[in-house]
């Protein structure tokens, strides 16, 4: 299939796909004298595999390490998206039913009480995330962890004073917008100061700020600074991370591009 035809299956962009490719996230197994790709069927298999993984939150070049791991099993993965995705669909089930019982309580027809208003609410981990996590890790924040034990006394002084003012510029913001120009600009500071002790693309720098919220031992230690830190760098770190890297822009493109 060419690039278009396959966009088109999927309900991605043809740009999506040249992004993949450019990454050695999903390289098509022909191209054309013409320039034309040419996706096999295990292409498509690997693009679903991809999909899965995106749909869970996991950033770009995690997927690429994961699937490209020699000790990759296709079906180990679709088996532990299948416990994540129906532990999902069971709390949205919930949520659902939730809605449908307080609209009837607010038009009078039945009683509700507290308990009853919140269930499905659940902001606990989902039982599945660990294993995902222990399966296939969080690669660069281990990477940073060990670099910044390499690290002298003194480097590891100076990179805590910056991280400190960087965690206390954002906790004076984070009442404001994540999206504001201030926030945006401190949060440019946050992602290049990682950047200088491991290396976040802009997929996994915004899974890093999910990792704050998920994560509890990050959420404790963040929220040292300022309630609610961690939920705000979550939310400014996604916007500074779409607006920058553009490969959840998905416009269909109707041109022949290759």
């Amino acid at each position: 299939m060419k690039v278009k035809e396959v966009a088109d299956l999927v309900g991605i962009s043809v740009r999506t796909l040249h992004h993949y490719d450019e990454i050695g996230l999903l390289v098509p197994d022909e191209v054309t004298e013409s320039g034309y790709r040419i996706y096999s069927d295990k292409n498509l298999e690997i693009l679903q595999q991809i999909l899965f993984f995106k749909e869970l939150g996991f950033p770009l070049k995690n997927i690429k390490e994961i699937i490209s791991s020699p000790s990759f099993d296709r079906r180990e993965a679709l088996e532990l998206h299948r416990k994540m995705l129906l532990e999902r669909r069971k709390r949205l089930d919930q949520i659902i039913a939730t809605v449908e019982k307080t609209i009837l309580y607010v038009k009078g027809e039945i009683e509700m009480s507290n308990n009853e208003k919140f269930i499905g609410f659940d902001f606990t981990h989902n039982p599945y995330e660990q294993e995902a996590r222990e399966r296939w890790g969080d690669k660069a924040v281990d990477e940073a962890n060990a670099k910044v034990g390499k690290m002298s006394g003194t480097e590891q002084e100076t990179m805590k004073n910056e991280m400190d003012a960087i965690y206390t510029k954002l906790a004076a913001l984070r009442f404001g917008s994540p999206s504001s120009t201030d926030a945006q600009a401190a949060i440019q500071e946050w992602y290049n100061l990682l950047n200088n002790i491991g290396s976040y693309s802009f997929d996994a720098f915004k899974g890093l700020g999910q990792l704050y919220v998920d994560d509890k031992r990050f959420t404790k230690n963040i929220n040292k600074y300022g309630d609610g830190l961690a939920e705000f760098m979550r939310d400014a770190m996604a916007v500074y991370a779409d607006r920058t890297n553009g490969d959840d822009i998905v416009v269909k493109a109707e041109s022949t591009e290759h």
